[in-house]
């Protein structure tokens, strides 16, 4: 849901360092609030550098941030949901990790996906596609882990979909109440109904 590191190594290329930051910045402002000029600056690029990687401008810097967050928030989920216990506890630990997570950004470090996909609602855009792709996939990952632990394929599904759902809307709630308890009240309930199928 959030990018939650600078940079994969200690010295980014210009284009991963174009990428990262955009991410965050979308994470916070949303896409609409994000200015390719702002982009170039925070990331220490030249405005050529940044048309020089991406082309198309900004909704092509958005698309490539938008999937490394996603792909971050997949990688917390594969993380979270690892191991061999039940699943229930492990999503309501990842809700967890995300309460932690945005308290100590200050409630700022949303989801970028969610921002970018609610401002651009309506558009058939790349970034709407990209956003689409997010949450099919961490749904997989969800779907995945559910039926590794016996839960049958059409309810792992529905499930899945419930989680991200769930999780995502938590997030919003927790940001705007400024409180930790949205989510964690999901991740509990999140557990409980895992668990009734077990």
């Amino acid at each position: 849901m959030a990018p939650r590191s600078a940079a994969k190594s200690a010295n980014p290329s210009t284009r991963d360092r174009i990428v990262t930051v955009a991410a965050r910045l979308i994470q916070r402002q949303g896409y609409v609030g994000t200015g390719i000029k702002q982009i170039a600056k925070e990331a220490e690029a030249t405005l050529g550098s940044v048309y020089h990687f991406f082309p198309g401008g900004k909704e092509a810097v958005a698309v490539a941030a938008l999937t490394y967050s996603a792909e971050e928030f997949a990688e917390l989920l594969r993380e979270g949901l690892a191991g061999e216990g039940a699943p229930g506890p492990a999503i309501e630990r990842c809700a967890a990790v995300l309460a932690v997570g945005l308290r100590e950004s200050g409630w700022i470090d949303g989801c970028p996906v969610t921002a970018a996909a609610l401002e651009t609602l309506g558009t058939d855009s790349e970034i709407q596609r990209v956003c689409a792709e997010a949450l099919r996939g961490w749904e997989r990952i969800v779907e995945e882990r559910l039926t590794a632990s016996g839960i049958a394929p059409e309810d792992a599904r529905d499930l899945a979909t419930t989680v991200i759902s769930a999780l995502e809307g938590a997030e919003v709630t927790a940001q705007v109440n400024r409180s930790e308890e949205p989510l964690r009240a999901v991740g509990r309930q999140l557990a409980r109904l895992v668990g009734s199928y077990g």
